[in-house]
């Protein structure tokens, strides 16, 4: 897919897991330019595919329906293991919404309100607690630095790991 973005300075090529190969350039390229620019990154886009087809593993649904089926699954799942986590933490968080998001497992606002994909309830215990933990602590460090994973690690040791293989994962 091409894309033409109005406040893009540079030409981008992004590989998504499920195979979609997104180019974006500034407004004002021509299409030959995106053209050649796609060419002179052919070797890097198929090493990214292949990469992506060898490894990575794709999570059931994705669809409306799905996501209403297992919503309200999910939602009691994501309360009850925060509460766990919570326990822990003692962080005060405003609301938690469950969503179909294409390219998140979960994130968390300014104002405290914690977001998460349904499709966690398809991960592995350690997995899914792992991202509920994570983004628990951007109540209290709304970044990735040192005090931030100092902070997950204190819940969930083996985080490195568990990391490691969500992103194996497919949305």
């Amino acid at each position: 897919m091409l894309k033409k973005v109005r406040n893009s300075r540079h030409m981008r090529v992004l590989v998504h897991g499920d195979g979609r190969v997104v180019a974006t350039a500034p407004y004002r390229a021509t299409y030959g330019a995106m053209e050649r620019f796609l060419f002179s990154r052919e070797d890097w886009i198929k090493k990214a595919l292949s990469k992506f087809a060898s490894h990575k593993t794709i999570l059931p649904g994705g669809g409306v329906a799905h996501y209403k089926k297992h919503k309200g699954q999910a939602r009691e799942f994501v309360l009850d293991r925060l509460e766990h986590f919570n326990q822990f933490y003692n962080f005060k968080y405003n609301r938690v919404s469950i969503r179909n998001q294409k390219s998140r497992w979960g994130s968390c606002s300014k104002k405290g309100n914690l977001n998460f994909n349904y499709k966690i309830i398809f991960l592995r215990p350690e997995q899914a607690g792992y991202i509920i933990a994570h983004e628990l602590c951007h109540l209290r460090e709304l970044n990735h630095s040192k005090k931030f994973w100092d902070l997950v690690s204190a819940a969930i040791p083996c985080y490195k790991e568990i990391r490691r293989k969500l992103r194996k994962l497919v949305l």
